[in-house]
């Protein structure tokens, strides 16, 4: 088994809906293992997972649909709109996401994949800062960001500023970061600037372990 030692963990984050699926997709392109928070997310809520029954136990049944998985949509509107339930909904969900996070970190270690991008839109929120080397985090203006979260999510204006709402604002996320990727243009200038500071990670990583 690899050690862990020189493995690079680089959390990726930022405001919902400022374009860290395009960040994303330019780290993979560019030799970076990419473990996906949401997506992890989704797999410690399938059906018949215990995470999606304690979650049941606390907000009722209404959120299971009739096949048995989560209803997202009818969660997310419990939650969105009360930021004490958001953190009990957090607090129940993040050490099952966390556990699974760090499974994936090791088996991309064995793989001797040694630069892991996390994707973790609630790094902070979760804790899983503590164990990342660099942080990044991607920040937009906020009607930019309401426009691509209504069209991505097929929600109206006040749901998609509730999503809005309930996370950090724009300072949180600069003070708390080692690099901030503004996405306030198109997609080839985010790309762009993707692309130079995923070289830069490379390159500290290099001369970190004198490669």
């Amino acid at each position: 088994m690899n050690s862990l030692e020189d493995v690079m963990i680089i959390g990726l984050t930022g405001q919902t809906g400022s374009g860290k699926t395009t960040v994303c997709r330019i780290f993979r392109e560019n030799g970076f293992a990419v473990i996906n928070a949401d997506m992890v997310s989704r797999f410690v809520v399938e059906k018949g997972k215990p995470c999606l029954a304690e979650l049941a136990e606390i907000f009722g049944d209404e959120i299971i649909l009739p096949d048995g998985q989560l209803d997202r949509r009818k969660l997310g509107r419990i939650v969105f709109s009360d930021k004490s339930k958001l953190e009990i909904l957090n607090s129940i969900c993040y050490p099952y996401i966390t556990g699974e996070i760090l499974e994936r970190i090791r088996i991309f270690a064995e793989q001797n994949r040694k630069l892991i991008l996390l994707d973790a839109p609630t790094l902070f929120e979760s804790r899983a800062d503590d164990f990342c080397d660099i942080i990044i985090s991607v920040i937009s203006r906020k009607e930019l960001r309401i426009e691509r979260i209504m069209e991505r999510d097929n929600i109206s204006y006040d749901d998609a500023l509730k999503r809005i709402n309930s996370q950090h604002d724009e300072k949180f996320f600069i003070d708390n970061s080692d690099f901030i990727i503004k996405n306030n243009k198109d997609i080839d200038n985010l790309s762009s600037i993707a692309k130079e500071v995923s070289d830069k990670v490379r390159d500290y990583y290099n001369k970190k372990y004198k490669l």
